[in-house]
């Protein structure tokens, strides 16, 4: 088969990248709202509201897998663009053992701040135990969730797709069935939800360790696990940080954003954000989706720019942004026509249905929007324009978000916070056409 970066046909192309990375994030999707289904068999809503305010502090972890994994994919690929093996796969060296220190001293800190953590995430009296359980158990496992989250980035910048895929669908696998074990049979609660994730991410890991080590025996240069092949340089390293510190502060500015969002609306109370938290969770489908479409196509964009290929990097960005709307536009009618029906696969209270749904339908009013912006994200990670990237996310999560919060609250109270995200993302869908328009023209 001819390789993806070869492929003539741009459709063609983009499917072949970003078919897998969907199905992959639609797993961690489905995964997610597993443990939202069987902790809400407990039937108890601060469990529900634990799960929800501790997913700030997972997608912190994962921020620093982004550091290495986003960056290193985008610096292999502009190198692989440019005939550049050998520097292509030192770069995925240092990346691999990078995780690893940084998974383990995460580890560490993690279980020595788990208190002020779980406070500083918005538990309260009612939901401090469960928040803390769920949280000594995901900081137990964090060396794996980064190991297997940067390893998908990696082996997508080494054309290793098929492998990537397997791997991240493979750990969501084992993550729903121990989430079945421990939580609907053990009754292990929170904890048990933890648990699953945290032995999800290890045997993904250990997939992706065994499928290197059989590429290297084959030969493959671009993925050498070895310590000698250890052999970082300053400029690697900048390379790769620089665009990896802003990738991953997209997630960190994420979860700051949330925590502001959870801050917020748990001032009316847990069931409000045990509402929000599937709601939240529901529309994650878009998000998701969006993120995988972009992110698979980003190596493919990254390479064309390492071989001066303007046209074909140009005409990659257009179909996959053309793509992402259409089905953000499909979801957002799906969500608005069955919103109630898919909160009832949660909840049982039907006051609470009833507030999910239409918070449901809210927030996916922004999902078409979603096509532009995280595929002007991922197009200039994939140029190492960081700042442009990083200019994104802060607008995002952070400059437009946060004072969208405070003065929709102040006027609009609870459905005001809930209304933010749609009108902060169509705001930023105007701000990255403007500059990707600015960024072609000075090419």
């Amino acid at each position: 088969m001819v390789s993806v970066y070869e492929e003539k046909n741009i459709s063609k192309a983009i499917m072949r990248v970003g078919l897998p990375a969907m199905l992959g994030q639609l797993t961690t999707l489905i995964y997610n709202l597993a443990d939202t289904f069987f902790v809400s068999l407990t039937k108890e809503p601060t469990m529900i509201a634990a799960v929800t305010l501790c997913a700030p502090i997972l997608l912190i972890i994962m921020s620093i897998a982004s550091i290495f994994g986003m960056g290193g994919s985008s610096v292999i690929a502009r190198l692989l663009g440019e005939e550049k093996k050998k520097e292509a796969g030192t770069t995925m060296n240092f990346c691999i053992y990078a995780m690893v220190f940084f998974g383990i001293i995460t580890l560490a800190l993690g279980l020595a701040f788990l208190q002020p953590l779980a406070k500083i995430s918005g538990a309260d009296a009612e939901n401090l135990s469960y928040t803390c359980d769920y949280l000594k158990w995901i900081f137990i496992g964090t060396p794996f969730i980064i190991l297997a989250n940067g390893f998908v980035h990696l082996f997508r910048s080494v054309g290793l797709i098929k492998e990537g895929t397997i791997g991240l669908v493979l750990g969501n696998i084992i993550n729903m069935v121990l989430d079945y074990i421990f939580i609907a049979i053990l009754k292990w609660g929170t904890a048990g939800a933890a648990l699953a994730t945290s032995l999800g991410f290890m045997c993904a890991t250990i997939y992706y360790i065994v499928c290197i080590i059989l590429e290297e025996y084959k030969g493959n240069q671009l993925v050498p696990l070895a310590p000698k092949n250890f052999l970082p340089n300053t400029a690697m390293v900048r390379n790769v940080v620089s665009i990896g510190i802003p990738g991953s502060l997209i997630t960190v500015l994420m979860s700051f954003s949330n925590i502001i969002l959870n801050t917020y609306i748990g001032i009316y109370e847990s069931n409000a954000v045990a509402s929000y938290g599937i709601a939240y969770k529901l529309n994650m489908v878009p998000i998701l989706l969006s993120v995988g479409l972009a992110q698979g196509v980003a190596p493919l964009v990254g390479c064309c720019y390492g071989r001066n290929e303007k046209k074909r990097m140009s005409d990659i960005v257009k179909y996959t942004v053309l793509y992402g709307i259409f089905m953000g536009a499909v979801l957002t009618a799906v969500f608005i026509c069955f919103g109630k029906p898919l909160a009832a696969i949660f909840l049982q209270d039907d006051i609470l249905i009833e507030q999910t749904g239409y918070f449901l339908k809210i927030l996916c009013l922004s999902a078409p929007m979603l096509g532009v912006i995280n595929m002007m994200t991922s197009y200039f990670q994939a140029l190492g324009k960081a700042v442009k990237s990083l200019t994104i996310t802060v607008l995002r999560n952070a400059a437009l978000f946060i004072p969208g919060v405070i003065i929709l609250n102040y006027f609009w109270k609870l459905n005001g916070v809930i209304a933010t995200q749609p009108i902060v993302e169509t705001i930023l869908m105007v701000i990255c056409i403007l500059m990707y328009i600015k960024d072609i023209r000075h090419q």
